[in-house]
């Protein structure tokens, strides 16, 4: 962690904006990180953690938070006050909104890649888009190119629903992630744009 990194989680006061540069502090994928320490923690598989869990999870991540105030966070997460937090929601709130520059850029990647104009990008909207040949599993033989393209689309895909369509809100939650940890607009775009050649 950066020396400036150091000094900001310090100085912030507010749990959820600490607990948000600790897992920004990690690089792009910190809060999918943390996300995925939660997953392993639910010991009861209900997608969902109560306090323990909770409380475990910030432990086992690195977290450096007293009992006290990781309780206080764990109520501003439990929106609705039955003792759990949803895993989704948790990471929706604590991913930082995107601009609305940003969330234009995303939409024209997914606007490409949507070439039948329905809303939902699926396998056939990705033949001519997205070319399979020159992934190393589809070179092997290991795998064909419908299994190619389920693979691509499953990284946009909601992860409790992976049924091949990723809508725009998915394509948009999955850049989200991604723009929690580049803090420049400009830098975001230009990585958009080359990315998906627009």
């Amino acid at each position: 962690m950066s020396l400036k990194a150091q000094k900001e989680l310090k100085e912030c006061k507010d749990p959820v904006e600490r607990l948000r540069l600790h897992c920004l502090s990690r690089g792009s994928s910190g809060i999918k990180g943390l996300g995925r320490t939660f997953k392993i923690m639910d010991d009861n598989s209900s997608r969902s953690l109560d306090l323990k869990e909770f409380l475990k999870g910030l432990k086992d991540y690195g977290v450096l938070m007293d009992k006290q105030e990781a309780t206080m966070l764990f109520l501003r997460f439990d929106r609705d006050g039955n003792g759990t937090i949803d895993f989704d929601e948790f990471l929706l709130t604590l991913r930082p909104q995107m601009s609305r520059a940003r969330q234009e850029v995303v939409l024209q990647a997914f606007r490409k890649l949507d070439r039948t104009g329905d809303g939902v990008v699926t396998i056939e909207d990705l033949r001519g888009v997205y070319s399979p040949k020159h992934h190393p599993k589809f070179q092997n033989g290991e795998w064909s190119e419908e299994q190619v393209f389920r693979s691509f689309l499953d990284n946009f895909d909601s992860p409790n629903d992976k049924d091949g369509k990723v809508t725009s809100e998915e394509f948009l939650n999955y850049y989200c992630g991604v723009s929690a940890s580049i803090d420049s607009d400009v830098y975001f775009i230009l990585m958009m744009r080359s990315a998906w050649r627009l």
